[in-house]
């Protein structure tokens, strides 16, 4: 009877609903205004089954939007019936109806309700032992969308721990006669893995003993399972895998040929957690033989692949671009991608992004794991995996077809980090051979080349530029005007990558290569358009001031300008762009004189207009907040002109309120914009001091205040005619590096630490520790007697960093502080003395001050006894490099 109300509205509103697919948004919002809307809603999904089940589903779809968007607004009749329909309608006869009510459910549970259904989880589990298929799938089903949605809350007291049940319960079903009810205990099981949910390691034996009961299920979707347990586990319970490691690895390497991709896939996984274990070298080197081949094999195109690529389409460069395949732009601030020349410490790089050589296909497939699996594989055997992978090289590089060449010449780039040594016997003949292949007909060919190359710049940057830097530059830049834009985009990636590592070696090209870079502005497509300025971006970065010609300079701007003129202070593409002129402006130096005042002046105005919108956006029922993104690429920008222009940007400051909007940013909610702000503080300290000085007490307060300990509040007390207006801040900032310079775990970065971005890729000790030298540097009397507090984790730091201008700094401030106090190193002087001998190449007057104040400090005397307590290799050095 209850029913009946709602049939006869139904009458009415079932046309109106049926039309929501022709006008969704706005006929939703006219719906939605009627009290029983979501009745009507759960009343198609559970009871209208003379609709088909698309229609059905759809309701429910609905209805689950609008529970994640009003919930909390529903009158509380509604949801009870909702939730109540939900639970009668589990076992639905239909799977599609079936599935819908599952996310229904789960949708209700996490927003909170679990707490406020405690008849659901018991609903369900009862549910699981119905004699009835579909009760019982359909109650998994539902299981297992909330143990993947709400696994902590599962697992937590406010529940009364459920799991302590729901585990014993679910490895039950891993025998189910069922392949489907067999899938969904193991993924409910799953989702506790990496947690290490106590549930569940107490189960821990029968849950692995279960596993491999289902090894070898005809069900695929169970075997995939079971990989990504394994998978896991493996990074969880290595103790309770290793009894069985080597039948694992059969079993895996088997799954990682499974004709099912998706099994393959997960298996494929295994490897690269493996790669991750300590034991790995140990557990796999037997096996390396029967893994490579699989590995190499799984990185062939599919068919599939191919079909999505359009590798059949060999010229593109006409059709424009889908604009919904261009990945969002978020820009990099400037202060973190400023990069410090041969600091020596390897940043991690994410493999998905390294080994990305066909992002079009967005998902995560079979070809891309295989191939960051080698690479990670090649990191750990080194040169042993070549034993296995020459062989199959020598016959995929030269093969007829062209899918198997284009696997061979990915395979060859995915070992050049860790075989790197191994291979250069090879390269001489291999990079002539991979040039060439960048004139293949094959579209594929041409853009998989020129990544593997680039893999090989440094190598080739390493020898005589006439015999593989010119031909390999020169066939690069034929690429970035590629027929095909898939290949001009891998040609762009590739020659920035080459010269970051040429540097000044390019700068006899410069011509040939501005020319051609230019040309491409004429010839791209948007999203090539927007890799090109990257590629302009890193030659500034490279050359530098030898990009500062008239005649370089009439090539490059008026593009560039064409472009900024066109863009729209709202347009994303403005981060790259205003990215690669920050780069740009920097290299010209006096150069970028005739384009500054506009640019300077866009730039104040997008910070001036972001603030205004935020300060707009922070009153209530107002606007929506705006993207901080373009004060920050501002900012950057600013700073690449004060940087480049020097003191010429003097007026340009006097008759802007830069200096006002800067305080205002250093102020800011967003880490990165206060960044930014500092770094340009300090650029402009260096280009404009007298503009700056009234602001460096009130920004070192700031700096101090707000945990941001940066490299640029440094660069207000570079030079020594500042000395006065620092010192009354110098303890105050001194103290605080101290502290956290000797903290035992010190945080890779000092985004880590503070919630900042580093301004530079050093690791935070690093950089620190170059702080502490240059405040040294610039303030001995200030500095030096606190040097006792910090000498040790000072030289532990800056040993591991190669020769560079900012260790040279840091360095002479340590020698100056150490003359003004020199007790403050004695009992730490065999950590000074292993410091020195990390370097290469000091400059002469350098090597002279460690020279004296080794002498000073021990006496020539006394040396030979004191040198006798230090290990061989730091003896032998300092005697070669220092002779004494």
């Amino acid at each position: 009877p209850g029913w009946i109300p709602l049939l006869a509205g139904m009458q009415v509103l079932l046309p109106a609903f049926l039309s929501i697919t022709l006008h969704p948004p706005q006929r939703l919002e006219q719906l939605n205004q009627y009290p029983d809307f979501n009745n009507y809603l759960i009343f198609v999904l559970t009871k209208l089954k003379s609709e088909d089940e698309p229609t059905r589903s759809l309701s429910g779809l609905i209805l689950k939007n609008n529970v994640k968007a009003h919930y909390q607004n529903f009158p509380n009749g509604v949801s009870d019936f909702i939730k109540s329909e939900c639970l009668q309608n589990i076992g639905d006869s239909s799977p599609l109806i079936r599935a819908t009510v599952g996310i229904l459910i789960t949708t209700i549970a996490s927003k909170g309700e679990l707490q406020n259904w405690p008849e659901l989880l018991p609903k369900l589990c009862l549910l699981l032992d119905s004699e009835d298929y579909n009760t019982c799938e359909g109650a998994f089903g539902a299981l297992q969308k909330i143990c993947e949605d709400s696994a902590e809350i599962l697992d937590s007291d406010m529940l009364d721990r459920p799991l302590n049940i729901m585990i014993p319960k679910f490895l039950q079903f891993f025998k189910h006669n069922s392949p489907k009810i067999r899938s969904h205990a193991i993924a409910c099981v799953n989702q506790f893995i990496i947690s290490r949910t106590q549930a569940l390691m107490l189960h821990i034996d029968p849950f692995i003993e279960n596993l491999f009961a289902l090894a070898a299920d005809e069900e695929p979707e169970v075997r995939k399972n079971v990989c990504r347990a394994l998978v896991m586990l493996l990074e969880v319970r290595l103790d309770r895998l290793l009894p069985h490691m080597h039948n694992i690895i059969e079993y895996m390497l088997q799954r990682t040929q499974d004709q099912d991709e998706n099994v393959a896939l997960e298996a494929c996984e295994f490897w690269l957690t493996l790669a991750e274990q300590p034991v790995c070298k140990d557990v796999l080197c037997g096996h390396l033989s029967q893994l490579t081949p699989v590995l190499v094999n799984g990185m062939k195109y599919s068919e599939i692949d191919i079909i999505l690529l359009k590798g059949d389409i060999e010229e593109d460069e006409a059709i424009p671009d889908n604009e919904q395949d261009i990945r969002p732009r978020f820009h990099r601030s400037r202060t973190v991608a400023q990069q410090h020349e041969g600091d020596g410490i390897e940043e991690e790089e994410d493999e998905e992004d390294e080994l990305d050589d066909d992002d079009t296909i967005s998902d995560w497939n079979l070809r891309k794991c295989s191939a960051a699996a080698l690479d990670v594989l090649a990191n750990v055997f080194r040169d042993d995996l070549l034993l296995h992978i020459l062989p199959l090289l020598k016959e995929l590089l030269f093969h007829p077809e062209w899918v198997v060449k284009e696997s061979g010449i990915l395979v060859l780039g995915a070992i050049a980090e860790g075989c790197m040594q191994g291979m250069i016997p090879y390269l001489p003949e291999l990079i002539p051979h991979l040039i060439q292949c960048l004139s293949d007909k094959k579209a594929l060919v041409r853009s998989i080349t020129c990544w593997t190359l680039s893999r090989y710049a440094h190598w080739v940057v390493s020898q005589p530029p006439d015999i593989y830097l010119k031909p390999l530059m020169t066939e690069l830049l034929k690429r970035i005007l590629d027929s095909n834009k898939r290949v001009q985009e891998a040609a762009c990636s590739a020659f920035a990558t080459l010269e970051e590592e040429a540097c000044t070696e390019l700068v006899p090209y410069l011509a040939f290569i501005l020319d051609t870079l230019v040309f491409a502005f004429s010839k791209y497509q948007h999203k090539n358009l927007l890799i090109l300025y990257d590629a302009i971006g890193t030659l500034a970065d490279s050359v530098g001031h030898h990009l500062n010609k008239p005649e370089y300079i009439q090539m490059l701007m008026p593009p560039l300008i064409q472009k900024w003129n066109q863009l729209k202070d709202e347009d994303k593409d403005l981060f790259p762009l205003l990215e690669c002129l920050s780069s740009v402006a920097t290299a010209l130096q006096s150069g970028f004189l005739p384009y500054c005042e506009p640019v300077y002046q866009r730039c104040v105005n997008l910070v001036q207009k972001t603030l205004a919108q935020a300060m707009v956006s922070s009153q209530p029922d107002q606007y929506e907040a705006p993207d901080k993104d373009f004060m920050i690429v501002a900012l950057d920008l600013l700073s690449g002109l004060a940087e480049g222009l020097g003191g010429t940007i003097e007026q340009l400051v006097a008759r802007s309120n830069i200096l006002t909007l800067m305080y205002q940013c250093m102020q800011d909610k967003m880490p990165e914009v206060r960044q930014s702000s500092f770094a340009l503080l300090g650029d402009l300290t260096k280009a404009c001091f007298q503009h700056v000085k009234p602001c460096i007490g009130m920004s070192i307060e700031l700096t101090v205040k707000d945990n941001l300990i940066v490299n640029i509040s440094v660069q207000q007390c570079n030079m020594d005619t500042q000395r006065p207006e620092m010192q009354p801040y110098i303890a105050m900032v001194l103290h605080q590096l101290v502290e956290i310079i000797n903290r035992p775990n010190t945080p890779k970065t000092l985004l880590e630490n503070t919630g900042t971005s580093p301004p530079s890729s050093l690791p935070h000790k690093n950089l620190l520790s170059i702080t502490i030298g240059r405040l040294g540097y610039v303030c001995p009397q200030e500095v030096a007697p606190m040097l006792q507090q910090f000498i040790r984790p000072w030289c532990t730091s800056l040993r591991n960093i190669r020769d560079n201008e900012e260790k040279d700094s840091a360095f002479r401030g340590i020698c100056t502080m150490i003359s003004v106090n020199p007790g403050g190193v004695v009992q730490d002087f065999i950590f000074f003395c292993d410091a020195v001998a990390s370097w290469v190449n000091p400059k002469d007057d350098l090597r002279d001050m460690f020279y004296q104040l080794q002498c000073n400090l021990v006496g020539e005397e006394n040396w030979r006894r004191f040198a006798d307590q230090f290990p061989m290799p730091l003896k032998e050095r300092l005697a070669t490099f220092y002779g004494v």
